[in-house]
């Protein structure tokens, strides 16, 4: 089994750049949606935007829990679930993570949480520290987990596997709060399960695929092959298609493809853009322009219900 290291993200890490994400150079990330009933991660979008900008491809989300009872993790797990819809457009069989680090919390309600997540259609995910475990009766949680994460600190910043927290069941094992110095916590899956988990939702193929480009070039191959699809962490489909988009006014080029991701900068009339893949989703046609350096920037191509374009195709 080869390990991989992940990392997590809440609003601590808001100021990470692009460039920050590519020294760290990992391919998975956990970001912090909620906490309690009254706090919603206010970076969410930019957080994913600049990891995957960085190189992230496959991410989970998790909520911090402070519920004490079985009525409050019912209250906390649709606070959970609202917001990773509303707010990231999180889609079934995404991973979805309890964070249980306060005392008190009954193995009950984790449960009930964690059936939750499950009945709402996410893989479910469950979180604490090395010194919480005799708090909880894990294995009654286990049949509603499909991934157990185990936070334990050694002295040294590597993952050394002759301290390895010898617990069952553990897919991953947090083991620094400073990954390679740049104030990052430090993951490594230990299971192929705690790589495979991540990856529910992140790719998929279909044959339901409509080109971008404007027509009139003629057939080359009676039976041309498909083109590749993926679908992104935020659930929107992917084709591919290289080609060059020349825009007939202004639009923002942004890190992430929604109407709400963080501008980079914005292009004028008469700009090229070479880009490699289009996504209809939202009311628009976005295309996704490679960067030279690595990572991606998203534009409107054009408005999806009507199919005006911005611009011209060639």
């Amino acid at each position: 089994m080869a390990r991989e290291i992940f990392i997590d993200l809440s609003s601590f890490q808001k100021d990470l750049t692009v460039d920050d994400y590519k020294k760290l150079g990992v391919k998975k990330a956990i970001v912090k949606i909620s906490e309690s009933t009254n706090y919603v991660n206010p970076y969410i979008h930019d957080l994913v935007d600049k990891a995957a900008a960085g190189g992230v491809n496959a991410f989970a989300f998790y909520h911090f829990g402070r519920f004490t009872n079985d009525s409050q993790a019912v209250n906390e797990a649709k606070y959970f679930i609202d917001n990773s819809k509303a707010k990231i457009n999180v889609k079934p069989k995404t991973l979805m993570i309890l964070d249980a680090e306060i005392s008190g919390m009954p193995t009950s309600s984790v449960i009930v949480f964690l059936k939750a997540l499950r009945d709402a259609g996410f893989k479910t995910g469950f979180y604490t520290g090395k010194n919480l475990l005799t708090s909880f009766d894990l294995e009654a949680i286990k049949p509603y987990m499909d991934f157990f994460w185990l936070a334990s600190y050694p002295a040294d910043k590597n993952p050394d596997f002759n301290y390895f927290p010898s617990a069952k069941y553990v897919d991953a094992w947090q083991y620094t709060d400073n990954l390679f110095g740049m104030k990052v916590d430090g993951s490594i899956t230990v299971t192929d399960n705690g790589k495979d988990v991540f990856n529910a939702n992140n790719s998929s193929q279909s044959s339901e695929n409509k080109p971008l480009a404007q027509p009139n070039k003629p057939a080359t191959n009676p039976t041309p092959a498909q083109p590749k699809t993926w679908v992104d962490a935020q659930g929107d489909k992917w084709v591919e298609e290289h080609g060059t988009f020349i825009s007939n006014t202004y639009i923002n080029l942004r890190w992430g493809a929604k109407t709400i991701s963080s501008v980079a900068t914005q292009i004028g009339p008469g700009t090229e853009i070479k880009y490699d893949a289009y996504s209809n989703h939202d009311g628009y046609v976005w295309l996704r322009q490679p960067r030279s350096g690595g990572g991606y920037l998203y534009l409107v191509g054009r408005n999806a219900y009507t199919n005006e374009p911005w611009g011209t195709f060639k």
